[in-house]
């Protein structure tokens, strides 16, 4: 105040929305008209010292007001049309403009990245800046997000907040390249998949897109498959202890022994593959956990299979050998199903989508190699829901299938 950058303004909030009103009427664009701003010294005193509500506002100075934006380049905005700015409300709180660029002062900020709906109010800083005699700092006004559908991205978009992606099961490596997308592109030749390191080395702020980004879920689940299949490879132990707790909020798990552990290991191997997000395991699991074949005898894809001529006989083979083998552990699984190709003369889908069915409920998902297995020892474990054994999953399926004959 002391040299004369701001002044108290007196003005009410009706008396201002008058004036904007009356500006609206006319056709023009308001703002403030000054009236306060030469207000004299010992009036203002008075009126201060009398309890009357007074802002503070700043005497925008005349001319251009310039400043660089590293996305935008040079940027240019006109004096004329920016009202004195209100610093500090008569309740003595400051606004947001003010605020910040005192904030972001103090703190040495030295670039200030944001996103492009907050341009606006960079002239406005800029003058702040300058009153001080305070270094501007470097602005970067990143373009708005949007979703699939082209407007601005909001909830309901879906999950659209790090928090969301967080919980479903996306790494933090995976959005992280993701993140780094919207709105730039690596060199031309180099692989969107781009480690940390990389990705800090390659990154330039200056070469950040002006067009505004799309948020596209199949590509932020298409990295993450990516990251997905590199953890499972390169420390297994990392992905086990991401994926159990999804196990047990599903209840599929409570407790975790070591023979457990192991058992989602497997799990993982043969599952892994398929998800975009761990939230997803649960679900893929299901035809281990919730075996249900009558459920499994009304989707449409599962009739298809028994709509094949033999489709039955082949079940009631595999059930005829898993008999024959007694108690004896399922190590020799593809004898078992050379077994059941001589008895019911099927080869192919024609023999391989029935046995899927009749262990499983669904006619697709990892390869049976890896499923028997995973049967077989989720039946000795101590699970919530337990797990049937390959033979009662069989003979109960055949019972169902031989029901609705």
């Amino acid at each position: 105040m002391a040299q004369e950058k701001g002044y108290y303004c007196f003005c009410t909030e009706e008396e201002l929305a008058l004036q904007a009103e009356e500006a609206k009427k006319n056709g023009v664009a308001w703002k403030y008209p000054g009236t306060c701003r030469n207000l004299p010294v010992n009036e203002v005193q008075d009126r201060l010292e009398n309890g009357e509500p007074a802002v503070i506002r700043l005497k925008t100075r005349p001319g251009p007001i310039p400043f660089r934006d590293v996305v935008h380049g040079e940027m240019e905005f006109s004096s004329d049309v920016i009202s004195d700015l209100i610093l500090i409300r008569s309740n003595g709180l400051p606004t947001y403009n003010y605020a910040v660029v005192v904030d972001d002062a103090l703190m040495e900020i030295t670039h200030v990245i944001r996103g492009d709906d907050h341009l606006s109010n960079t002239p406005k800083q800029v003058l702040i800046y300058e009153a001080f005699g305070w270094r501007v700092p470097e602005f970067a006004h990143l373009s708005t997000i949007l979703g699939s559908d082209h407007t601005r991205l909001s909830k309901r978009h879906g999950a659209t907040s790090i928090k969301n992606l967080l919980d479903m099961g996306i790494l933090p490596e995976a959005l992280v390249n993701y993140l780094a997308l919207l709105g730039w592109s690596p060199s031309e030749g180099q692989s969107e998949i781009l480690p940390l390191e990389t990705l800090i080395n390659s990154f330039d702020l200056g070469t950040v897109s002006k067009s505004a980004a799309v948020f596209d879920l199949d590509k932020l689940y298409w990295i993450n498959r990516h990251y997905l299949a590199l953890a499972s490879t390169s420390g297994k132990d990392r992905i086990i202890d991401l994926v159990i707790p999804y196990l047990q909020q599903s209840g599929v798990l409570h407790d975790v022994s070591q023979e457990h552990r192991k058992w989602i290991v497997k799990l993982t191997d043969a599952f892994l593959g398929g998800v975009d997000h761990l939230s997803q395991f649960p679900a893929k699991v299901a035809m281990i956990i919730e075996f249900d074949p009558l459920k499994a005898l009304e989707e449409q894809a599962v009739k298809d299979v028994f709509t094949n001529q033999g489709a039955k006989e082949v079940v009631q083979a595999l059930h005829d050998e898993l008999v024959r083998q007694g108690s004896r552990p399922l190590e020799e699984w593809k004898e078992i199903v050379t077994a059941v190709k001589s008895k019911s003369g099927k080869k192919g889908k024609q023999l391989f989508h029935p046995i899927r069915v009749a262990l499983t409920g669904s006619d697709s998902g990892p390869e049976l190699d890896k499923l028997i297995p995973l049967i077989e020892e989720g039946s000795l474990l101590s699970l919530p829901k337990p797990v049937e054994n390959c033979r009662e999953r069989v003979a109960r399926f055949l019972t169902v299938l031989n029901s609705k004959a």
